[in-house]
């Protein structure tokens, strides 16, 4: 983890509301692994807390993350214009441990999938990927070419106005038995995540599953407390720090 000046090397949106930058670091971090995210400032000195942004690739020198337009922070992060610098914090957190998991479901929705390209890129040269994507609408769909690395890949979107209609929990549930997954990695909306986590219980569907959970976050790196989430055990884990990487059984959705 270091804290480094990157310099904005393009920003531009990619579908409604959506915003893909890319960063060129000033020093080398080390490696970046799927899952794993970036604290970001953004740009404006009066905003003391950055924003947490997860990775959607790693080249090199160069980063490239997505954000949705939300609030005051991302809005400045989408004047930044290229050339200008930004300090980031990187990489933080725990990401996609695939292990020797061969053939592996990937279930995003919106923003979620930008995690889970990252983690299909590090990983495509020996796993078999079938992903399962949502969206909102057509105007909320982006960055499907990056998952054309999958064995199959299948889009949907709430209202069918691109792909077919539905959500993408219902397209993996739909195609669990054909795929025969042996691990199924997924991000999205805590309700998506929710109700993932119900329909594998309620068919029987004992497949590991790993989640990455998007919680407001302060510091990042685990000091502030902010982005506490709840154990079934009872104790408490911070996304940031001890995620946002999880067993879905190992945390309360």
């Amino acid at each position: 983890m270091k804290d480094v000046l990157a310099t904005v090397k393009s920003n531009y949106a990619i579908a409604e509301n959506i915003y893909m930058m890319t960063l060129t670091l000033s020093e080398s971090v080390g490696e970046i692994h799927g899952g794993q995210f970036v604290n970001l400032s953004t740009g404006d000195n009066s905003q003391l807390l950055r924003r947490p942004l997860g990775v959607m690739k790693a080249e090199g020198d160069d980063v490239t993350v997505c954000y949705q337009l939300k609030g005051e922070g991302t809005r400045n992060l989408a004047k930044a214009e290229k050339g200008q610098k930004l300090k980031v914090l990187l990489p933080l957190g725990n990401g996609f441990n695939l292990g020797d998991k061969r053939n592996v479901a990937v279930i995003g929705g919106g923003v979620g999938i930008f995690p889970l390209i990252a983690t299909v890129r590090e990983y495509c040269g020996d796993k078999n990927f079938y992903s399962y994507i949502g969206f909102r609408n057509k105007n909320a769909v982006c960055l499907t070419d990056e998952l054309e690395k999958s064995k199959k890949l299948t889009v949907v979107t709430d209202d069918g106005s691109y792909g077919k209609k539905g959500n993408a929990v219902d397209a993996y549930l739909d195609d669990a038995e054909n795929i025969k997954a042996d691990l199924i990695i997924a991000c999205g909306p805590p309700v998506m995540l929710k109700v993932l986590k119900q329909k594998l219980t309620a068919r029987g569907i004992n497949t590991p599953c790993l989640v990455s959970l998007e919680e407001r976050m302060g510091c990042g790196v685990g000091a502030c407390l902010v982005c506490v989430c709840k154990k079934h055990d009872g104790e408490n884990a911070r996304v940031c720090k001890d995620g946002p990487v999880f067993d879905i059984n190992e945390v309360e959705l």
